[in-house]
């Protein structure tokens, strides 16, 4: 049995990419079955910087260009999550209790057809825009309380965009 408690966070990089209807991306993972929907995350390369990985996040995941978004806000924190006791050492080799995550906030100023979740590795089977208020309600039970944080620590920029 693994010491969970010992186990460190894998760090890791989100986005939370916003249309111009003050809508945000989210997509089913392909290795789940759950009706759960997530933003674009992943893994930060050792020596990566937080921003570029995110970048490159965006872009494996999303097919979004860096010319159709822009940065809007960095959260000022990582934040960090749990798996629950049954995915531990199921997920990621085993080598992680969770992720600490950097998160920052993108505008989408593309179309819808600059999202091509076919990508080289793809992650997500469908993709949608989704009211900023849902995230919580529509990702996996063990994310909900970070993705409450992320609506209070955005929650300006996003009043700001939801207005433009």
């Amino acid at each position: 049995m693994t010491d969970i408690q010992s186990l460190p966070y894998r760090p890791c990089a989100g986005v939370m990419l916003v249309n111009r209807d003050g809508l945000v991306f989210v997509g089913q993972r392909l290795d789940s079955v759950l009706e759960a929907w997530q933003m674009p995350q992943g893994g930060i390369d050792p020596g990566e910087d937080p921003l570029d990985a995110a970048w490159r996040e965006l872009w494996e995941e999303t097919g979004v260009a860096r010319e159709h978004a822009e940065l809007v806000a960095t959260a000022p924190d990582e934040l960090t999550y749990d798996l629950p006791d049954d995915l531990i050492g199921k997920v990621w080799k085993g080598k992680w209790r969770g992720q600490r995550q950097r998160w920052f906030l993108f505008r989408f100023s593309g179309e819808d057809a600059d999202v091509n979740i076919a990508t080289a590795e793809p992650e997500f089977r469908a993709w949608r825009w989704a009211a900023p208020a849902d995230l919580p309600d529509i990702i996996v039970p063990f994310k909900r309380h970070l993705y409450r944080q992320l609506l209070e620590i955005f929650a300006e920029e996003l009043e700001t965009l939801r207005r433009a």
